[in-house]
């Protein structure tokens, strides 16, 4: 079995839109800290997964076809600019309440567990929201929140931006 890390996209990954959303690969802005935190991340030993709800879809504010030749040029500009790769992408394209794969139920991590033999008692979930921690504490990762929001269940560690993130997850994983 292998150890993941899972990372949330807008607000980790990529620059959060807001309230929007991220229709169009012009709208994607890499967060300047994330290429530094998955070398580290790949260095260890860990494999990397988007996890992402997408419920533009849903909304008809985009395509899933829109959603997916995002991640596609967010993948190979990762690969030709950095060196660096992402085992997966998992997305929810589902409004609230319609399936079991939106966060903070963590049916993309389970299912990501499944297809690619994850251990998921030594995998991590990096998220901006609430949501993110749900979804990582309910699949049994071990979670860490970036930012300030409020958590209903407490991450196992937080970090103030991306940049204080950056600086220790390279301590924090080799910590176990």
């Amino acid at each position: 079995m292998i150890r993941c890390v899972f990372f949330d996209r807008d607000g980790i990954v990529n620059q959060s839109p807001g309230p929007g959303y991220v229709e169009r690969w012009e709208d994607f802005h890499l967060m300047p800290e994330f290429p530094a935190i998955l070398r580290n991340v790949s260095r260890l030993g860990f494999a990397a997964i988007l996890i992402t709800n997408q419920r533009g879809v849903a909304l008809g504010k985009m395509t899933a076809a829109a959603v997916e030749d995002i991640h596609r040029r967010f993948r190979r500009a990762l690969k030709d600019e950095y060196g660096l790769e992402i085992l997966d992408v998992f997305y929810c394209p589902h409004d609230k309440n319609e399936c079991e794969c939106r966060k903070p139920k963590p049916g993309m991590l389970l299912e990501a567990a499944r297809r690619h033999n994850i251990n998921l008692a030594e995998s991590w979930m990096i998220g901006d929201s609430p949501k993110d921690v749900e979804a990582g504490k309910a699949a049994g990762c071990r979670t860490i929140l970036v930012g300030d929001a409020e958590a209903t269940a407490p991450p196992d560690y937080r970090f103030a931006n991306m940049a204080a993130l950056a600086s220790a997850i390279a301590k924090l994983l080799e910590a176990g």
